[in-house]
């Protein structure tokens, strides 16, 4: 780690910035505590929540730390959670496809957590924010209604366009504790900008930009991006990268595991 931050990381202000990932451990967070970083933890959930109370009993948490997942915590969790500044991000596709459990959009706002979102394993699931952004909405607003439909009373209001989008943006800003340098379009920012193309079949004629945005668009519709003001994707194509040649070593790669797995390919089962 002290070499990562001297060749690496030797200054704040850069494009990476440096945390430390892994789960609830108390060795990896006395590392990342002893070398000065956040921790981004993955596999946060009920059967591992003993670990985060032992974690702080250990005062081992620091504000600014990442949760992932977070599925089916108990409230004294949450409220550890918000207690120690701790912040939360919901990979809900990923969570729903692959058995994590519920995802708590809900829960985190229950306890006065704004989730971020995050796509987690992109080879399962579709890795765009506009995926992401559809299934956050349309769970929460499911689960709203079918407890509605149950005669529920007091529920808690259905999420708007405009929430999902700050948390695909600003929120997931606050989650990196980057908030100060990029999320909205504020001057003083870096110029991290996504231009969206709104001309489109798929969302023309354009009636409201926040629920175009994540209900109706899809990549296609990303049309220009600058990151710290320097163009990576102009008029819908990537700026300074091979994509001919990264196809090809993808596919290589991809061949040599399943000739070394001893795997046989059907493209069609």
């Amino acid at each position: 780690m002290t070499r990562l931050r001297k060749v690496y990381f030797s200054s704040e202000d850069q494009l990476l910035t440096l945390a430390l990932g892994g789960n609830l451990n108390g060795d990896q967070f006395s590392f990342a505590r002893k070398h000065g970083v956040r921790m981004v933890c993955h596999g946060v959930r009920d059967t591992t929540e003993k670990v985060l109370f032992e974690l702080a009993n250990a005062k081992l948490l620091r504000a600014g730390d990442e949760y992932v997942h977070c599925t089916h915590l108990s409230s004294d969790a949450w409220r550890l959670l918000k207690d120690t500044g701790g912040h939360v991000s919901l990979a809900v596709p990923i969570e729903m496809a692959m058995g994590h459990g519920m995802p708590p959009i809900q829960e985190a706002l229950d306890h006065g957590i704004r989730p971020s979102l995050s796509s987690d394993v992109d080879v399962t699931m579709a890795q765009d924010p506009f995926t992401v952004m559809r299934a956050c909405f349309t769970l929460q607003r499911l689960n709203v209604l079918q407890r509605a439909r149950r005669g529920e009373q007091n529920l808690p209001p259905l999420l708007t366009v405009r929430d999902v989008l700050e948390f695909a943006t600003i929120d997931g800003a606050r989650c990196l504790t980057l908030e100060k340098k990029i999320g909205t379009l504020t001057p003083g920012k870096e110029a991290d900008i996504v231009v969206l193309a709104a001309d489109r079949l798929n969302v023309w004629p354009l009636n409201n930009v926040p629920g175009a945005i994540v209900n109706l668009m899809n990549p296609m519709n990303v049309d220009t991006v600058f990151i710290a003001g320097k163009v990576r994707k102009w008029r819908g194509g990537l700026v300074g990268v091979d994509v001919a040649r990264v196809l090809r070593l993808v596919a290589e790669a991809r061949d040599g595991v399943i000739q070394r797995a001893g795997f046989k390919t059907n493209l069609f089962a």
